[in-house]
């Protein structure tokens, strides 16, 4: 017998709330995950010790790895609810508005807004695939599975590499705009941009977007010009 959903996440009202908070989530995990990359700039040693101190956050009272580990499945299951929520919504508004309204100015901006945030949202998660078997698992980085986190990104933005720093470029720009729209819908959802602070948060999301685009490109631009060898 299947377990009913509460009828709070089956509403529209529910399913915009578990995207906004689990956005946020995500938000907050980007802008620290930046952070952490950026350590890059201060030498193979720092970075290298950044990446062991994530796997041994909390010893000896948590066993090696568990904090992450417990970081991981939040951040998973975050995704999995963001995406839900975005693809029942969509299903939502759809059958909603079986008929397309006239093609004005704002429909058309309201349309390019869905469009980013549909195949743009596509494009990130096999980024995020790509980035864990690269990164994390070692599986599909030049430098091979067992370099240090410093040798694997310097392998692999390396100029010989220049088709991965593409990829990455894109997939960063898709995130800010995804962010973009995304900040400024959450704040709507949530009741918290009414009409006089709408260009407030608007300005907000646009600074956010701007900042984790630029502190994740830094990295692999740096590499690929040599600035980081």
């Amino acid at each position: 017998m299947a377990i009913a959903t509460p009828a709070l996440y089956r509403s529209t009202v529910g399913k915009k709330a578990v995207m906004a908070v689990t956005g946020g989530i995500l938000v907050l995990f980007l802008i620290a995950h930046m952070a952490g990359n950026l350590k890059i700039f201060l030498g193979a040693s720092d970075f290298d010790h950044y990446s062991l101190w994530l796997r041994t956050i909390g010893e000896p009272a948590l066993p090696h790895r568990w904090f992450l580990s417990g970081l991981e499945i939040v951040l998973g299951v975050s995704v999995i609810g963001h995406m839900w929520a975005a693809i029942t919504l969509a299903r939502t508004a759809r059958l909603a508005r079986p008929v397309r309204y006239a093609a004005t100015r704002k429909s058309q901006a309201n349309g390019y807004a869905v469009r980013t945030m549909r195949y743009g949202g596509v494009i990130i998660a096999l980024y995020v695939i790509w980035h864990l078997l690269d990164l994390t698992a070692g599986a599909v980085n030049p430098a091979g599975g067992n370099a240090t986190p410093y040798a694997k990104v310097v392998a692999d933005f390396a100029p010989s590499h220049w088709y991965i720093t593409v990829f990455y470029v894109v997939a960063v720009v898709l995130v800010g705009l995804h962010l973009r729209h995304g900040i400024r819908s959450a704040f709507q959802t949530l009741g918290l941009a009414g009409a006089r602070r709408y260009t407030g948060y608007d300005r907000l999301a646009a600074v956010v977007a701007a900042l984790v685009v630029v502190g994740f490109l830094a990295v692999p631009i740096s590499v690929t010009f040599g600035w980081v060898k």
